[in-house]
């Protein structure tokens, strides 16, 4: 009822849907940074949709399942692969004891995600797996998984003889398709820009910079200038949050975001369009879009609607599997 790492990958971690409720004290919210992505395997395995998973950047980890498991790789396109076999995105599957896991190459996106049937056993900090390195606390000891880790699962299958990969995935693309478009909503300081900075920062393409990771995105384009140049206090900031550094340039704040901030918030990155913005790896582009808020609330429960309708179909699918493979090692 485990899985060994035998080869680490650049950044992997577990996460789930964040710590909340401790920004008040300077605890960030965290998580994964497609949360769309890691619900969506959560439920294709038949998990609560917050379970924690495997999150994980390229270069990927090598995996080897010492144990049968229903699990699904969900998120970016690293060709992944179970022993030779191509696997296909969002597609569950079982493995027997010594089944292998790796990814070719890079094809699409940032940011992956293994998820297993009834979760992974982690440790909990603040009511939450997700790994806080900073203050080595939560996931996995609280760090980035390294050669030789073995994690264990939390619940145990029968033993299985081969390698099973379903015919049916969920279909996320309603979602999650490639767009270099990204809808956002005006911030608190957007009257800051000037007249010809607002219309910049809707038409200029963005480029996604070496200088990001899980904390912030840095945006290259074009200076955007400022209409006025008065020092702001720090102030309460969030997950999408877009912020005008002195330089013109511009940072949008990720999963593992600092709670407060003090440059001009000119933007926020509709809800909807995390999971998509965490998917532009380093080098992508990318476009604004400014929608009202009622249209970002509009988006949102659309996708909050797919995901639903998704766990809804797939749970027919999966009961007979899940009552197979685990109903009587349970007993």
């Amino acid at each position: 009822m485990s899985m060994l790492i035998l080869k680490a990958g650049l950044h992997d971690t577990f996460q789930d849907g964040g710590r909340k409720g401790w920004q008040h004290v300077g605890i960030n919210v965290g998580g994964a940074m497609d949360l769309a992505s890691m619900q969506v395997a959560n439920i294709v395995v038949g998990n609560k949709p917050d379970e924690g998973v495997l999150e994980f950047t390229f270069p990927a980890p090598v995996i080897q399942f010492n144990q049968a498991a229903l699990l699904v790789v969900g998120g970016a396109d690293f060709e992944a692969k179970l022993n030779n076999a191509h696997l296909v995105g969002c597609k569950p599957f079982v493995v027997a004891a010594g089944t292998v896991l790796s990814f070719a190459t890079w094809k699409q996106g940032a940011y992956a995600y293994l998820a297993v049937h009834g979760g992974y056993e982690l440790d909990d900090w603040l009511a939450s797996t997700s790994t806080h390195t900073k203050v080595k606390a939560g996931g996995f000891n609280g760090r980035r998984l390294l050669k030789g880790d073995v994690i264990n699962f939390k619940r145990k299958a029968r033993e299985v003889n081969t390698l099973r990969i379903f015919p049916w995935y969920a279909d996320v693309r309603q979602f999650m398709q490639e767009s270099d478009t990204i809808r956002c909503v005006t911030g608190i300081e957007w009257l800051w820009l000037n007249k010809s900075a607002q219309k910049d920062f809707c038409k200029i393409k963005f480029v996604v910079s070496k200088q990001s990771d899980r904390m912030g995105y840095r945006l290259l384009g074009k200076a955007l200038l400022k209409s006025k140049n008065e020092e702001l206090p720090s102030a309460a900031v969030n997950f999408g949050t877009v912020q005008l550094l002195p330089d013109g340039q511009l940072i949008i704040l990720m999963a593992d975001h600092q709670t407060t901030g003090g440059y001009p918030r000119i933007a926020h990155v509709a809800s909807a369009d995390r999971s998509r913005l965490a998917q532009r790896a380093i080098g992508a582009s990318l476009y604004f879009s400014v929608v009202s808020h009622q249209e970002a609330e509009m988006y949102f429960m659309q996708q909050v609607t797919h995901i639903e309708q998704l766990a809804f179909s797939i749970s027919f699918r999966l009961k007979d599997v899940i009552s197979e493979l685990y109903e009587q090692s349970d007993n």
